[in-house]
C-alpha cells in the first residue's frame, strides 16, 4: 500500500516544504483539489454532505493543480502528483491535455490525472462550459486527450468534439499518464472501470470495499481485470490493521492528512512536517516493509 497526502486547503506557502518532507519520508504522492471560484450562492447542493453544505469555505485555497505540480516537481525527485479531484468537463480538452502533458514532462512522468465530473452548475457557467451531459463529455474528452498525448497527427469525429488532422506540439509525455476517476455513483464507478483507477469519497472501509467490488465486476465485464488502482479515504481505518484490511480488499493507495493523528487540524507548518514524518515511521515504512516481504 502507498500513501498520498491530501493537499486540499493547505496554504500555498506550505506546499513546497510539505512536498520536500513527503518526498524524503517515502510518501507516494500529493493530491490537490480543484475549484476555480467560490460562488456565494449555489443552485446545486454539495453532494457529499447530508445537508448539502460545502466542506470548505470562501477562504480555502485552491491553487491551480498543474502550476503547483510543476513547482513541486522542481524541488522533489520521487513524489508523484495527482488530484482529488480535477473537474475535467469544466475545461477544454486541448488546454487540459497541454497542461497535464507539460506537468508530466517537467516532473519526469510523475503525474496521475484523477478526474471528476463536477457538481457546481455556477462554476461551469463561469468557465463557459455546459453543465448538462458533463459525464458523457468527460468520456469523450479522455478519448481526445489520449489521442493528443500520442504526439501523432490525429483527427476526431465525436458527439461533442470534431476536428481535422492536427497534433499537439511537445512536450509529449514519455510514459502513459494514468487516469483515475472519483465518485461513488454507479456511473462514476463504471467510468473508473473504463480507466486506470478509482478514488473514494470519505467513506467507511466497508463502503469502500463494496465500491471496489462493484468496480471489479465492471472491469471483468470489460475484460480488464488487471492493473487497476484504488485511492481511498477511510473514516474508520487509523492503524495498520485497518490499512491491511483495505489493502487485502484491493485498495492500493491511502489518501490522508498524516499530521492530524498527532497534532489535529493544525495550521502550524512545523507540526505538519513533524506529523507526516511520524506517520511515515508508524505506517508508511511498516506497510512498505510488509509489501516487500510478501514480494520476497
Amino acid at each position: 500500500m502507498k500513501f498520498v497526502i491530501a493537499g486540499a486547503f493547505q496554504p500555498s506557502a506550505h506546499l513546497i516544504p510539505i512536498a520536500r518532507a513527503a518526498d524524503a519520508a517515502g510518501y507516494e504522492a500529493l493530491a490537490f483539489s480543484d475549484h476555480v471560484v467560490y460562488p456565494e450562492r449555489l443552485d446545486t447542493p454539495y453532494p457529499y454532505t447530508e445537508d448539502g453544505s460545502r466542506r470548505y469555505d470562501e477562504d480555502s485555497e485552491f491553487p491551480d493543480a498543474w502550476v503547483v505540480a510543476g513547482a513541486l516537481a522542481a524541488v522533489t525527485s520521487k513524489l508523484r502528483f495527482t488530484n482529488n479531484v480535477f473537474v475535467l468537463p469544466m475545461r477544454n480538452p486541448f488546454m487540459v491535455a497541454k497542461s497535464v502533458a507539460t506537468a508530466a514532462a517537467l516532473s519526469n512522468d510523475r503525474i496521475t490525472l484523477t478526474i471528476g465530473v463536477g457538481w457546481s452548475n455556477v462554476e461551469f457557467e463561469v468557465a463557459g462550459q455546459n453543465f448538462k451531459r458533463r459525464g458523457a463529455r468527460a468520456d469523450e474528452m479522455i478519448e481526445v486527450m489520449r489521442k493528443l498525448w500520442t504526439g501523432n497527427m490525429i483527427d476526431h469525429e465525436g458527439e461533442f468534439y470534431r476536428f481535422d488532422r492536427l497534433k499537439m506540439t511537445p512536450p509529449i509525455p514519455k510514459a502513459r499518464i494514468p487516469i483515475w476517476v472519483g465518485g461513488i455513483s454507479d456511473r462514476a464507478l463504471k467510468r473508473a472501470a473504463r480507466n486506470d483507477g478509482w478514488l473514494s469519497d470519505l467513506q467507511s472501509s466497508s463502503e469502500i470495499l463494496k465500491c471496489v467490488e462493484k468496480v471489479r465486476i465492471y472491469r471483468r465485464e470489460l475484460e480488464r481485470a488487471e492493473g487497476f488502482d484504488v485511492m481511498a479515504s477511510a473514516t474508520d481505518a487509523h492503524g495498520l490493521d485497518g490499512y491491511r484490511r483495505l489493502e487485502a480488499g484491493g485498495v492500493t493507495h491511502i489518501l490522508t492528512l498524516p499530521w492530524v493523528f498527532y497534532h489535529g487540524m493544525t495550521e502550524n507548518l512545523d507540526e505538519k512536517i513533524d506529523g507526516l514524518q511520524r506517520f511515515a515511521a508508524d505506517f508508511v515504512e511498516p506497510m512498505l516493509s510488509s509489501r516487500q516481504g510478501i514480494g520476497q
